[in-house]
């Protein structure tokens, strides 16, 4: 039964054209995109905040090497601002690691937003350019039409819209939900960038401003 079902549907995929293979490549490299993105957001420990505190602590006290070597056992991009915080002091430097954490974080993204976009367009392409010869049948049939040639031709085009929606679907909530962490670590960044510019007496006024400068990758992709 499963075997007839898989048959089935190779064949529906087939009479779609070449819009499906192209279809098909977009899911897999927007499969690639979310794996990947995720499997890094792991590795960073993106949501393992628990060393703020210690390192604030830390630097209130006036312990500047061991604030560094508690933020050199984490992996988290926040690690790497507050290391630029207590090694330099600068606002300026704090904000110029963030940007560049959250660029990073923020990497291919924008191709999973292109295929979310796309997709449903080229699926309404496909169904387009097959509904062409389905009416061009029509009309050298004559005055007597059969209809079942016009609803084959229809059911056919219509699996190249089915399939882009397949695809645009899980790509832009998948968008949204990894763009989602990056906004909440944009926030805990510049939190805690700030709690410790303020436990070394120094000015944390702009930084703020500057780590939330760039829109988030949804407004720039018209998402």
């Amino acid at each position: 039964m499963g075997l007839i079902a898989a048959m089935g549907l190779v064949e529906m995929l087939a009479r779609g054209g070449p819009v499906v293979a192209v279809l098909l490549l977009m899911s897999v490299a927007a499969l690639a995109i979310v794996l990947a993105k995720l499997a890094e957001f792991r590795r960073v420990a993106l949501r393992r905040l628990d060393f703020v505190e210690g390192v604030e602590a830390a630097v209130a006290g006036g312990d500047g090497e061991g604030a560094l070597a508690l933020l050199a056992s984490s992996s988290n991009p926040v690690a790497r601002v507050l290391e630029a915080v207590v090694g330099s002091g600068s606002e300026a430097e704090a904000g110029r690691v963030g940007s560049a954490e959250l660029r990073r974080l923020e990497a291919r993204l924008r191709g999973l937003a292109v295929i979310a976009h796309t997709s449903p367009l080229l699926g309404l392409l496909g169904t387009v350019m097959g509904m062409i010869p389905a009416f061009m049948n029509i009309e050298q049939s004559g005055a007597v039409v059969d209809p079942s040639v016009l609803s084959a031709g229809i059911w056919q085009a219509l699996i190249t819209t089915a399939l882009g929606l397949v695809v645009a679907i899980p790509s832009l909530t998948a968008f949204h939900l990894l763009e989602g962490e990056v906004d909440r670590l944009r926030a805990a960044m510049s939190d805690a960038a700030v709690r410790v510019l303020l436990a070394t007496g120094a000015a944390a006024d702009g930084l703020a401003a500057s780590l939330s400068t760039g829109r988030a990758a949804g407004e720039d992709y018209g998402i």
